[in-house]
């Protein structure tokens, strides 16, 4: 029986897609911000495959078709951007220095922690790219000569995280205004980030998909200059 869920074709697609079926419905369920759905199903894919005894290999060979997606969900993003575009003119300056700081502050935290920590260079650039979305970070990573396998797991635990306690920061600091809530989300926490900012609005889920793709591009050149630093 395992054997013919190791070799089944989409045996990887179809466990990652109920896991997080799982994950919504707990979600929807208990109203918990913790029972992120990614969060949840990654746990319950890496407990299926430790009990079953399944190889990561076996199941990536099926579940890497729902990879190919991302590039196309992530530029898709541009529809709810486009629906608030004069918005966004009237709110140009401030939405753009926000992402800026929003990507220096993850380089400087990125810098200072390898210094106290004593990583090596490539650990380093491993961690650069760690706010971005995963499409832009792998290539981010790769062609700095980062861990690539581990640049992907600190962008997913950095995504699920803001995801998580951003209803706690904007409450702690009184952050009501759409906008702000939009650009802190997709600069911080990418494209989880941004399922969250729709959740909260339609103007919230525009300003995060921008944001998404501003910080990327201040990211690919940023790193440019922060890599030589350490």
């Amino acid at each position: 029986m395992i054997s013919l869920l190791e070799n089944s074709v989409f045996f990887g697609s179809l466990l990652s897609l109920f896991a997080f079926m799982i994950g919504e419905f707990l979600k929807k369920k208990t109203g918990k911000a913790f029972m992120n759905p990614l969060l949840i199903s990654i746990i319950l894919v890496i407990i299926v495959l430790k009990v079953l005894k399944i190889e990561y290999q076996s199941y990536n060979d099926g579940a890497k078709y729902i990879s190919y997606l991302l590039t196309p969900s992530t530029v898709a993003l541009s529809i709810p951007l486009y629906k608030q575009f004069e918005l966004l003119k009237k709110n140009t300056a401030a939405i753009l220095s926000g992402i800026l700081s929003g990507a220096f502050t993850s380089f400087i935290t990125v810098l200072v922690l390898s210094v106290l920590f004593r990583f090596s260079h490539k650990e380093y650039v491993t961690f650069l790219p760690k706010s971005i979305t995963t499409a832009i970070g792998m290539g981010i990573s790769e062609e700095l000569g980062g861990f690539v396998p581990i640049t992907v797991a600190v962008i997913i635990i950095t995504g699920i995280f803001g995801n998580v306690i951003s209803g706690v920061v904007f409450k702690l600091f009184r952050i009501n205004e759409p906008v702000a809530k939009g650009v802190s989300l997709g600069t911080a926490s990418h494209a989880i980030g941004t399922a969250k900012a729709m959740e909260l609005g339609e103007v919230e889920g525009a300003m995060s998909s921008l944001s998404i793709v501003i910080c990327g591009i201040f990211t690919v050149f940023g790193v440019m200059l922060f890599e030589k630093i350490y």
